[in-house]
């Protein structure tokens, strides 16, 4: 259906076609395209007011429905050993996470990074950095997902590696570090818990199994899985579930997309970059028509 408006430059949906043409999902013979007034929902929370304007921008209805809320860890045992200098690398895996452990351990933090080896996931983490005075070792390339960390670190020597997990637990990069003979701990800084405001998550539910929806953007991994709980709540999981799988779904990168497909909800596309505002600008010129 969407992909019969676009023209056919036969390149994945990702990936560059390596010629002149316009970007992937723009109309042959115009540049402007837009969401066209399709009623856009988003679940994105701390940027949730970011990515309505957004939308809004390219034409769009935005029904934005925060689906989550960063719930802070406090310091366990493994955090202590992290500052006692007990281990020789660190992966950092959000700037949001980096930024709080500095908060919570000021400079004990940055002398414990000193001391090791750097891993960052992305750009994120490489800023907060900064900000403290400190460099990566090691920066993992796009879409910086956990596999990308993994190939970035293959063949070093470091094997008591400390590991800042985002939200949810991390199981395949810490059992991949591990076949590799690592000794690996996590250090939780924060947990995804659902927003203390479900009014909006529970009507997205509702409306989207009465097929309100035109299209629906994911942010991260954990948003799906928070939608189907909702979901369940209201009794309108399986409704809503396929009320998704009929929208044109536009997923950040490959951790949010395998996590839509345990829910047998397949992705129409992932953007070009894993990044918020290029994910609303590629989803509206795919989805959208000429504005």
């Amino acid at each position: 259906m969407w992909g019969s408006l676009f023209r056919a430059c036969g390149r994945p949906a990702k990936a560059g076609c390596g010629q002149n043409c316009p970007p992937h999902g723009v109309l042959e013979g115009t540049l402007t395209v837009s969401f066209a007034g399709l009623r856009v929902l988003a679940f994105e929370s701390r940027r949730s007011a970011e990515i309505g304007e957004l939308i809004r921008k390219q034409g769009g209805d935005p029904f934005v429905a925060p689906s989550l809320r960063e719930v802070p860890v406090e310091a366990d045992a493994q955090a202590q050993r992290l500052l006692a200098g007990e281990f020789d690398m660190m992966i950092l895996l959000t700037g949001v996470g980096t930024r709080q452990l500095h908060g919570l351990w000021g400079e004990r933090f940055v002398e414990a990074l000193r001391r090791l080896t750097i891993v960052a996931r992305g750009p994120k983490p490489v800023g907060a950095l900064r900000d403290m005075g400190l460099k990566a070792a090691v920066v993992a390339p796009e879409p910086n997902t956990w596999r990308e960390v993994l190939r970035a670190i293959e063949g070093r020597p470091e094997r008591r590696i400390a590991v800042q997990e985002y939200g949810r637990p991390n199981p395949e990069l810490l059992e991949a570090l591990r076949a590799r003979g690592a000794e690996v701990v996590a250090i939780r800084v924060y947990r995804y818990g659902l927003p203390e405001d479900t009014g909006p998550l529970r009507e997205a539910a509702r409306l989207l199994a009465a097929g309100r929806f035109r299209v629906a953007l994911f942010t991260t991994a954990v948003q799906i899985a928070h939608l189907a709980r909702i979901a369940r709540e209201e009794g309108v999981e399986e409704a809503a579930l396929a009320g998704l799988r009929r929208c044109f779904v536009g997923s950040i990168g490959p951790t949010t997309t395998e996590a839509l497909e345990e829910f047998e909800v397949r992705p129409s596309f992932e953007p070009s970059h894993p990044k918020m505002g290029i994910l609303v600008l590629e989803a509206a010129q795919r989805a959208g028509t000429p504005g």
